[in-house]
């Protein structure tokens, strides 16, 4: 699949929703072929550079999203609201004259739906709490609470971790992997 890259300096995973603005002219024609052609980009997270910046690196695994709602914003910007859908790896990209940068992704095998363990029952009170915060709450994100899979998830897209970190846990392919290793960084957390 060739498709759009979009870097940023934070992540998305399957489900989750994030809000953007788009005002530079390689991103609005981006997403004027999306909404025509009813196709989605992956988000990928920066390795170095800015996001408005035309020599970035970024990581190879990211997240194919889909365009969910868009509206003029009232600073005059396009505003956009995109969710998850699949987990993917960068091939190969390279960057168009425009500065776009586009490139060849697969799918990653989709993660199982697993029940949260007893031992990890503090991490859904966690983001239960985190979903009562209004700009979390106005992304309308449907969660499933029991699932291992998007309590994972949700925490690494919200919790304030480093760069490095939110990547190592997209990267993980294991539910219950990364919940024992969100646990212990929230415990760091709590300690700091």
């Amino acid at each position: 699949m060739n498709v759009p890259l979009f870097p940023l300096n934070s992540v998305v995973l399957p489900g989750g929703r994030i809000p953007l603005q788009l005002f530079e002219p390689r991103y609005i024609d981006m997403l004027t072929r999306c909404l025509k052609e009813d196709r989605g980009f992956v988000v990928v997270l920066l390795r170095e550079g800015l996001e408005t910046g035309k020599s970035v690196a970024f990581y190879d695994i990211g997240t194919y999203v889909r365009i969910i709602d868009f509206q003029q914003m009232d600073n005059g910007l396009l505003g956009i609201t995109v969710e998850g859908k699949d987990k993917v790896t960068v091939v190969r990209s390279w960057q168009q004259p425009d500065g776009l940068n586009v490139g060849d992704v697969e799918c990653l095998l989709a993660e199982e739906q697993t029940p949260v363990p007893e031992r990890f029952a503090e991490l859904p009170s966690v983001l239960k709490a985190l979903f009562r915060h209004p700009v979390v709450r106005e992304l309308d994100m449907d969660v499933d609470f029991d699932d291992a899979r998007d309590v994972g998830w949700r925490l690494t897209e919200l919790l304030p971790l480093d760069k490095q970190e939110k990547q190592r846990l997209v990267e993980l392919q294991a539910p219950l992997e990364r919940l024992e290793r969100l646990l212990g960084l929230l415990e760091a957390l709590e300690e700091s």
